[in-house]
């Protein structure tokens, strides 16, 4: 499994955290920051399904199903999910999708991912989801809506977590699996409650964006919003595609837009956000080391940018850790910290009131923390 266990550079902080207990030994800039990160409300709008079963539940489905060459033991996961490059990711992340085969599996994924979430503070989720993996391996399409949807209230009501639904394109199957995302997505008597956007996923490699087109029109002709993967182990010309071509509100990635800098102007003028996803694309060979990640770039071109954790698990990762790199490659402290959860929040597709609650919550949080 894929760790990040680099220390966190940043602006002095207070010696102590506050409500500290007279003697305790002093906190250190970097517990100080994680801390802060670990309560901070948030909202990710870059993780996926599958990708964010825990090694728990892997091994749970596994043994479920022990035909699969999935292990069960939880510790095996840790070789397992260490990824050679991204064609290997695909295989092994392909593999856990393999697990998902009655609706119960879709619900109990579902409703533990949102326990995660909720754990981490996260207050609202886009989660990205791929009915087709699902519909294709015979679960019936009406209970796969169903799984999910009854597991996305019961989190609401338990954990306070609000999760909205991606429905994305499996790229790798090509335009037998765009027309069937497209249909559960734009069906009215299968659309779920919770879906607000639209995407591709997959390898880029050998899978052009512009292909996509007629779905991604009647995905948007149909009221959801355009989010594609695209430039993640591509070129900025797949960036470019996603914006022509998909209409694209919020990339994906987009690692590799820094390779040409009128993409990323026009990425600044227009506001569109990059969904970055550092540890990810370390994991995946997508950037050959952190320091080397553009994410400072994009912050110097004026380009909007949010913090997410992709498949978190399979990464040996999560939102708080994601946070944590981000302040040390941005050299961020607390009100930093805070704006890139105020990002997230602003150009998430949640109605203006729940962006609003979030952000308050977001300021009274940090004001409360770095008060004397």
């Amino acid at each position: 499994m894929f760790r990040i266990d680099q220390p966190i550079t940043a602006p002095a902080a207070p010696p102590t955290a506050p409500g500290a207990q007279q003697g305790e030994a002093p906190m250190t800039t970097t517990d100080h920051l994680h801390a802060f990160i670990a309560d901070l409300p948030k909202a990710e709008l870059h993780v996926h399904h599958v990708g964010s079963a825990s090694p728990r539940i892997v091994s749970e489905l596994a043994a479920r199903h022990p035909d699969s060459k999935v292990p069960t033991d939880p510790e095996a996961l840790v070789d397992y999910f260490t990824f050679t490059d991204f064609a290997h990711f695909i295989d092994v992340y392909l593999s856990v999708v393999d697990l998902i085969r009655t609706p119960e599996d879709v619900r109990l994924l579902t409703y533990e991912v949102a326990r995660d979430l909720a754990r981490q503070q996260v207050r609202y989720a886009e989660l990205t989801i791929t009915p087709f993996s699902s519909t294709r391996r015979g679960i019936d399409e009406r209970a796969f809506m169903e799984a999910i949807e009854d597991a996305r209230k019961t989190a609401e009501s338990e954990f306070g977590t609000v999760l909205r639904w991606c429905f994305d394109i499996p790229g790798e199957a090509g335009l037998e699996a765009a027309e069937e995302t497209t249909r559960l997505a734009t069906d009215d008597r299968l659309r779920p409650e919770g879906l607000v956007s639209f995407g591709l996923g997959g390898p880029e490699i050998g899978v052009p964006r512009p292909q996509f087109k007629p779905y991604f029109d009647r995905a948007i002709a149909a009221g959801l919003h355009s989010v594609p993967h695209a430039g993640e182990t591509t070129g900025p010309e797949t960036v470019w595609d996603a914006l022509t071509h998909l209409r694209a509100e919020r990339i994906g990635h987009g690692t590799n837009s820094f390779q040409d800098p009128a993409l990323l102007t026009h990425l600044a003028d227009h506001r569109i956000p990059l969904e970055v996803c550092p540890t990810s694309n370390i994991a995946t060979r997508a950037v050959r080391t952190l320091d080397e990640h553009p994410i400072k770039e994009f912050v110097e071109a004026g380009i909007v940018v949010t913090i997410n954790s992709d498949d978190p698990p399979m990464f040996g990762t999560d939102l708080n850790s994601e946070y944590a790199v981000a302040a040390r490659l941005l050299n961020l402290d607390e009100r930093g910290l805070a704006g890139l959860a105020k990002n997230a929040v602003d150009v998430s597709f949640l109605d203006e009131p729940g962006k609003a609650r979030i952000k308050d919550e977001i300021d009274a949080y940090t004001t409360t923390w770095l008060a004397p």
